[in-house]
């Protein structure tokens, strides 16, 4: 009988956030994975504050969280917790590993640090054409003001010339 795969390391490429330039996993998500309760998990964290430095974690803001929340739309009464989320980078995630003690615990950390590696490596490979992509912008960027100005020189020659209107008639002049 094969091995149950706890979790796949696309579900959690799927869960993996990147806020305040770090890519993170929220507790939430964790607890999921791990099969434990959010408070149980924020409960051994706390138990242990001096394993999570805020590089390791950090709670998100007010702000960040309810833009997460807008993220994913609607969210349904008693869903959600009270408190802010905690978020996890990948250091924090294995640090994880020695505060909760159980097997699936480090088969979920396994796969957890091969997304992580994933993610890495797709960056990498992605990271040739994004330099190309930008080069690319900026030459067209330059081609994009002397094309303007071409346009407003055919507009300027398709004018009308405005030559001041003769007056038709005699002129008259007043003598004193």
């Amino acid at each position: 009988m094969p091995k149950k795969i706890v979790a796949s390391v696309m579900t959690i490429e799927k869960r993996i956030y990147l806020i305040r330039g770090q890519r993170v996993i929220l507790d939430d998500d964790l607890s999921t994975l791990y099969g434990v309760e959010t408070k149980a998990l924020k409960r051994a964290v706390r138990r242990n504050k001096d394993r999570f430095p805020h590089d390791f974690m950090f709670a998100l803001t007010d702000q960040e969280y309810h833009s997460l929340r807008y993220h994913f739309g609607t969210l349904k009464r008693g869903q959600h917790s009270k408190y802010l989320p905690y978020a996890f980078s990948e250091q924090g995630v294995a640090m994880l590993s020695s505060v909760l003690h159980s097997n699936r615990a480090v088969k979920v950390n396994i796969a957890i640090m091969r997304a992580f590696v994933r993610l890495r490596e797709i960056m990498g490979a992605h990271k040739d054409l994004m330099s190309k992509l930008e080069d690319l912008e900026r030459k067209f960027e330059s081609h994009d003001v002397q094309i303007h100005g071409v346009f407003e020189a055919i507009r300027h020659l398709m004018e009308p010339e405005q030559k001041p209107r003769r007056r038709i008639g005699f002129e008259v002049t007043r003598s004193q």
